[in-house]
């Protein structure tokens, strides 16, 4: 079936998510509706706000009702490898991002992509980005296990300034659902420098933490050089550095020692 935005289907599902705005089943029903015009199998709304961890508002229910472990770890700290994640603090921009728009040269060589993408979200991920005020950007993604083709590309960026408003507008009661935090999140570098002296002995310093991380996100020297402003050579040599301190001789063993750090 041919769907098109003069179809009266699409015009009144809009007015029912609009009266769902104040309501727990908004996000339910928006990914829903979604589902009529594309195929997914994952879905989580959540806010990146800075190097915080995400906040979720809402997911997609597990098969067995229990907590997704996979997707913990990815708040503990995986979050910081996600490419999504990366661009949005490198480009802070309103939009519809496909997964082949923002990973990496090298992404699906990377532990993180093995270890944790594959296995989660499978095949491809698109995302819609709301930018807010400060360094917050609401998110809306969704996972599949086939890649997402251009027909259905084309259809999401139709619909795309109605779903980003209707997510700018669902904000406000979200963030009133939010339980209260007592104290503020600690910052990532701090905690991964304690929890890998803690658990190696040794300290890194905040540059080559900058270093490994986008490493393990798939950044290619050239690229993490871009990023931090730096020469190649000098990233080669933190890389060195980075090795040589931890005793290791593979990412995969850096990968173990960060999600390891993460659960310290």
């Amino acid at each position: 079936m041919t769907h098109s935005l003069q179809d009266i289907a699409w015009h009144r599902s809009v007015g029912q998510l609009i009266d769902a705005l104040d309501k727990p089943v908004f996000w339910t029903r928006l990914v829903r509706q979604l589902g009529q015009y594309v195929t997914f199998d994952s879905w989580v709304a959540l806010l990146f706000n800075g190097e915080q961890a995400p906040l979720v508002f809402a997911e997609c229910p597990s098969e067995d009702g229990r907590p997704d472990l996979l997707f913990q770890d990815y708040l503990k700290g995986l979050f910081l490898l996600d490419p999504f994640y990366l661009n949005c603090r490198e480009h802070t921009r309103t939009g519809l991002y496909r997964l082949a728009d923002v990973a990496p040269e090298h992404f699906e060589q990377t532990e993180y992509y093995q270890r944790y993408f594959r296995l989660n979200v499978v095949a491809d991920e698109i995302q819609f980005n709301c930018l807010l005020e400060g360094e917050r950007i609401l998110c809306l993604s969704l996972g599949s296990k086939q890649h997402f083709d251009p027909e259905q590309m084309a259809l999401l960026s139709l619909i795309e300034p109605w779903v980003l408003s209707l997510m700018r507008q669902r904000l406000a009661h979200d963030l009133r659902e939010m339980p209260v935090q007592t104290a503020p999140d600690i910052d990532w570098r701090a905690r991964l420098v304690a929890s890998v002296q803690q658990l190696n002995g040794v300290q890194l310093t905040a540059r080559e933490l900058d270093v490994g991380r986008l490493m393990l996100g798939g950044c290619s020297s050239k690229d993490i050089a871009r990023k931090l402003q730096i020469s190649v050579e000098t990233v080669k040599v933190h890389k060195k550095h980075i090795y040589s301190k931890l005793g290791i001789k593979s990412q995969a063993e850096l990968f173990s020692i960060f999600l390891q750090a993460q659960n310290a």
